[in-house]
C-alpha cells in the first residue's frame, strides 16, 4: 500500500506522510486500501495469478475491505521491538523515516491508534525479526513454502 502512496506522493510533489494523510482527507480514511485493492484486481484481470504480497495495511477495517474482495487473503505480522526498529529505520535513511526518536514513538502511537495492534492480533502468523537479515529471509521462506 506504500508504493500506492509514495506514486500520489510524487504526483503531488509532496512527501509520503502529507500524502497520505491528504489523501485520507480528500477520500477517507480507507481510500489507501480501497486504490490498492483496484490496482491489484487491474493485475490479476491482465493474466497476473501468482501471489501477491500487500505491506502496509493499518487497520481491521482494511483487512476486512481485503478479505471482502480476496478469498485467499491471510495476515502476516512482523514484528521487531520498537529500540531495534528505530536503530533499523536509521540506517536505511529513507527521505520519509524519522530520525527523531521522539517522532519515530508518535508514529508508532498513530498507527496504534488507527488499529495496526488489532490487526497484528488477528494475523495468521507473526514472524519475529529481531535477528540477522539472513535470519529473516529464512523465517519468511518458510512460512511462503508453508502456504504455498
Amino acid at each position: 500500500m506504500l508504493d500506492i502512496i509514495r506514486e500520489e506522493a510524487k504526483k503531488r510533489g509532496e512527501d509520503s506522510k502529507t500524502t497520505a494523510t491528504n489523501l485520507r482527507k480528500e477520500h477517507g480514511k480507507y481510500i489507501v486500501a480501497e486504490l490498492t485493492i483496484a490496482k491489484i484486481k487491474g493485475i490479476i484481470e491482465d493474466g497476473f495469478n501468482n501471489t501477491i504480497i500487500v505491506e502496509g495495511i493499518r487497520s481491521p477495517f482494511e483487512v476486512n475491505l481485503f478479505k471482502e474482495n480476496f478469498k485467499d487473503f491471510i495476515i502476516l505480522s512482523i514484528f521487531a521491538n520498537p529500540n531495534l526498529r528505530f536503530k533499523r529505520l536509521q540506517n536505511r535513511k529513507r527521505e520519509d523515516d524519522s530520525q527523531n526518536y521522539e517522532e519515530f514513538v508518535n508514529r508508532d502511537q498513530m498507527e496504534l491508534n488507527f488499529g495496526i495492534g488489532t490487526v497484528i492480533a488477528l494475523s495468521d502468523k507473526i514472524i519475529i525479526n529481531e535477528g540477522s537479515l539472513e535470519d529473516y529471509k529464512n523465517k519468511i521462506n518458510e512460512f511462503l513454502e508453508e502456504k504455498m
